[in-house]
């Protein structure tokens, strides 16, 4: 088995525009899809979200604001599964709520050191 970090890209102004009630549906949708993970034994650490500021560090100790949420898409959040393949990783990402906000989820191997 694998660990596997999956990245949330989305456009989050997008929860800005819905009602209050849809945006708890969606929040349920996602807390039962990211249950459905963890009923299959793949979920190693739900993650949490990203807050939309923080800082961007470059060669030279130089420090700017980012990142920057004017972008139509941006990272969210993540999460963590544990499964055999790329291929297991992605037929778990059925479903997500991501792609109701138009985004994509990236999928990466961890590799521990």
């Amino acid at each position: 088995m694998k660990d596997f970090l999956l990245i949330y890209r989305a456009d989050y102004s997008l929860l800005a525009t819905m009602a209050d009630d849809e945006r708890t549906a969606m929040t349920q949708r996602y807390m039962d899809w990211v249950g459905n993970m963890a009923a299959n034994n793949a979920l190693v650490e739900r993650g949490n979200r990203l807050a939309p500021t923080g800082r961007v560090v470059s060669k030279g100790d130089v420090v700017t604001n980012g990142p920057y949420t004017e972008v139509k898409e941006f990272i969210g959040g993540y999460s963590i599964i544990r499964v055999a393949t790329y291929e297991d990783a992605v037929a778990l990402m059925e479903g997500s709520p991501v792609f109701e906000l138009d985004g994509k989820i990236e999928i990466r191997e961890i590799n521990y050191i």
